[in-house]
């Protein structure tokens, strides 16, 4: 990128971002140098003015789409030279064109087409009658269209003549920036989308039900809705139109184009009409749905990427001895223990439940496993059998406290079946690696779930049908966050979690795992420097994210990054201790004056890190783990009762509500109208992932197998 481009560049994103210009200038700068996300945000607050990822993420985006707007405005230039037609006007226009709307108006009528009427009609030789028509001065429009007629060219009678000329009319009318500009106001802000059930389809498509006769303004429809709409539309269910007034449409057209009261104007007249309903509103149609359909997808990549934050950031149980199960009934529950870093140490099937029954040995053989593997938390699927495997251990008199747990093992089977999962497990059938990566949730969420493609964990709406490489960016951005807001230990953690630290990569988190298993555990940060290809940028990049708890430094185990080191050993010189010292005592800290320490390289945010660091190195920023118990006499939806409140956790949030998992099969969903007793635009606000809480059941619809949940009054 050049230095001018880049200006360019800076100015118009910190005009539209409301962000100082050397702000927006120096996050460039360092994204082009290869920093990362978060280690902007961490590392370089002096230079970003403390932007935080969100914003920075917004700059990156943002270039991304003007570089994109740059190269098809090039592409236009080039197309239109080619032509013989680029004059210095219509190159301005195209040079100060801001959007791509904008610079695809103003190309249309240049644009390489197929045959058209229109083109025909040139052919043909009546351009110049259509120039006649639209100044709308002659009445007798057939003597002067009589001229035109030549049968060698397919113009056989006044008629033809006029049909060709109203044929050119419309499509001069379909390409008018102006008309264009105010026709897509219009749609944007007027129209409706209707849906129809596909006659014939009514019994396949009940889940698009509350769509078979459909009506709503399109600016007004929910993200989810409209994308259940496109859904039921692919999956050939529904059919969907979009109209608006079309009384509104053709007054715009009239208003700019009749000019006269005689046959000429009503031939401009039925020239537009023509053009609205063949050209236009058909343009116009497929803009707003492609608008629409952004915005939805947008919204939906949002709450996804939120959903899946939480998720990620679920409280770990920690470094337990757990015992997990995949269960299930013909096939049985398939059994692993694992150590406390999540090593499978063994591995066996119990078949508790129906056709077997084998309940009494499965008991004695899970009481043998908990004493012989020093069991401290066992982990349990919540899928098929889930609850029936969670009631089976009730009956277990272990001799010692252990904890269960439900987990949701959402994307276990298809981490089982992956390459990572095989080359992991390799002597291993699926259902122990299912059964492995249940466990290991429980110990560490975010550890576990990197290496599973987020789109099969379920927490999103819709994720499949929004625009695949938006979503993967943003999921990508999501766990990198997430990541490094934690911090990865270096000497425990697999290649899939280590990829994921800012500057490292799939390549270089592959040769530290090399170099450990060579090597043996790392020592220091600084040993980072002996792997393979892990170079300065690299060690500036992933050092501070990176946790060596047996470091003789105890820096190492902090988020302090290396290079802010010799600060923090000022500090304990000044106050005549050790840097161990500082960490350890809350008053020599108090006693340091920040301002004495602000260099040209360190300014007082960075140093606020350090001293917060200091207070806590390597603090987790995840909530402490705590278990949640279901109702015990609730086990199918059949035991549920209107009235009755459940104890329950949050399993995904949509744009339309929770879902909440109270202990059986089915989820229930509390409704935006069900959170408070005020309005409720966003269930964020109201509700988290992983959240326990108490609801209501309001309704039970066995049919459709549907709970209807509340909020409100239950205590």
């Amino acid at each position: 990128m050049s230095n001018e481009e880049s200006h360019d560049f800076s100015r118009k994103i910190a005009q539209e971002l409301n962000l100082g210009i050397s702000q927006v200038k120096s996050t460039l700068n360092l994204l082009e140098s290869g920093a990362t996300i978060p280690f902007i945000a961490r590392y370089r607050k002096e230079a970003t003015g403390s932007l935080d990822e969100e914003v920075i993420g917004q700059i990156r985006d943002r270039l991304g789409r003007l570089r994109e707007l740059e190269k098809r405005r090039e592409t236009i230039l080039h197309s239109i030279e080619e032509q013989g037609k680029l004059t210095d006007e219509l190159k301005k226009q195209i040079n100060e064109a801001a959007t791509v709307t904008e610079l695809e108006d103003i190309y249309l009528p240049y644009k390489p087409k197929k045959k058209t009427r229109a083109s025909v009609a040139k052919e043909q030789g009546l351009e110049p009658l259509a120039d006649i028509l639209q100044e709308q001065r002659f009445t007798d429009i057939y003597s002067e269209a009589s001229t035109f007629i030549n049968e060698d060219k397919g113009v056989f009678s006044e008629e033809d003549a006029l049909s060709g000329a109203r044929d050119i009319i419309a499509e001069r009318v379909s390409e008018n920036r102006y008309i264009r500009s105010r026709m897509r106001q219009l749609f944007l802000r007027e129209s409706a989308v209707i849906a129809k059930v596909v006659k014939g389809r009514e019994t396949e498509a009940q889940k698009y039900k509350d769509y078979f006769d459909w009506q709503e303004k399109f600016s007004k429809a929910p993200s989810h809705r409209v994308l259940a709409m496109f859904r039921g539309e692919k999956e050939g269910f529904l059919k969907l139109k979009i109209e608006v007034p079309a009384e509104d449409a053709l007054k715009i057209l009239t208003d700019k184009f009749i000019r006269a009261a005689n046959d000429a104007a009503q031939q401009v007249h039925d020239a537009l009409t023509d053009g609205y309903k063949r050209l236009l509103k058909p343009s116009m149609e497929n803009e707003v749905r492609q608008v629409i359909k952004e915005n939805a997808d947008r919204h939906a990549i949002d709450i996804f990427a939120g959903n899946f934050r939480q998720l990620l950031m679920g409280p770990p149980l920690g470094q337990k001895n757990v015992l997990a199960i995949d269960p299930g009934f013909r096939t049985g529950c398939k059994v692993v223990c694992l150590d406390s870093q999540g090593k499978l140490l063994h591995n066996e099937t119990i078949y508790p439940h129906p056709p077997q029954n084998e309940t009494g040995k499965a008991i004695q053989k899970i009481k043998q496993l908990v004493n012989a593997y020093k069991i401290e938390a066992i982990a349990i699927g919540n899928g098929t059998a889930g609850r029936e495997t969670e009631e089976f251990l009730r009956k277990v008199r272990f001799e010692k406290d252990v904890i269960a747990v439900m987990v949701n093992e959402s994307g276990a089977s298809v981490y089982s079946a992956s390459a990572v999962a095989r080359e992991e497990f390799p002597n291993y059938d699926v259902t122990v690696r299912g059964a492995v990566s249940i466990g290991r949730r429980l110990m560490d969420p975010l550890a576990e779930l990197v290496k599973i493609d987020p789109r099969s964990i379920g927490v999103g709406q819709y994720q499949h049908d929004v625009g695949q490489p938006e979503l993967a960016q943003s999921l990508k951005d999501t766990v990198e966050s997430c990541v490094n807001s934690v911090g990865v230990e270096l000497n425990t953690a697999s290649r899939e979690l280590l990829s994921y630290v800012s500057g490292l990569g799939p390549a270089l988190a592959g040769n530290i795992v090399e170099y450990r298993n060579k090597n043996g555990a790392f020592r220091s940060r600084s040993e980072l420097k002996k792997v393979t290809r892990f170079g300065e940028k690299a060690f500036e990049q992933a050092a501070g994210f990176l946790r060596v708890r047996n470091s003789s430094n105890p820096l190492d185990k902090s988020a302090v990054h290396p290079e802010s080191y010799p600060v923090v050993e000022k500090m304990a010189s000044s106050l005549d201790c050790s840097v161990d010292d500082l960490i350890q005592k809350e008053d020599l800290r108090k006693k340091i004056r920040l301002a004495d320490f602000v260099s040209g390289v360190t300014g007082m945010p960075t140093l606020k890190d350090i001293m917060e660091e200091l207070a806590r190195p390597g603090r987790d920023p995840r909530e402490k783990f705590g278990l949640l118990e279901f109702d015990s006499n609730i086990r199918t939806i059949e035991d549920l009762k209107p009235g009755m409140v459940l104890p329950g956790i949050v399993t995904n949030i949509t744009a339309f509500g929770a879902f909440v998992d109270i202990g059986i099969h089915e989820n229930g969903l509390i409704h935006l109208s069900q959170m408070a007793d005020e309005f409720v635009k966003d269930p964020n606000n109201y509700v988290r992932l992983q959240q326990k809480l108490k609801v209501k059941v309001l309704d039970i619809d066995l049919e459709r197998k549907r709970i209807q949940l509340s909020l409100k009054n239950v205590d």
